[in-house]
């Protein structure tokens, strides 16, 4: 086996292409886009302003607050 090299402490502008990608398939977000100069535009709903992210390590805070307060907010099921 070919082991994988080390992980990069920051999120790549994959990861964060992927979680953005998750985020609006699964309608936590209405928008989310990639800028040239590499800043997000987010978007939480129609209508709704639209914000600016810095980057990915922001991408996926944004996905890590959102899954947080899903499970938060979501009854226990025991």
């Amino acid at each position: 086996m070919i082991p994988r090299p080390p992980r990069s402490p920051e999120p790549t502008v994959a990861e964060a292409s992927a979680w953005a990608d998750v985020l609006v398939r699964r309608r936590l977000l209405h928008a989310a886009v990639l800028t040239p100069t590499g800043q997000w535009l987010v978007q939480d709903q129609p209508g709704e302003p639209v914000r600016f992210l810095s980057g990915p390590a922001d991408v996926v805070a944004l996905a890590a607050t959102i899954q947080h307060r899903t499970r938060s907010t979501r009854p226990e099921s025991r």
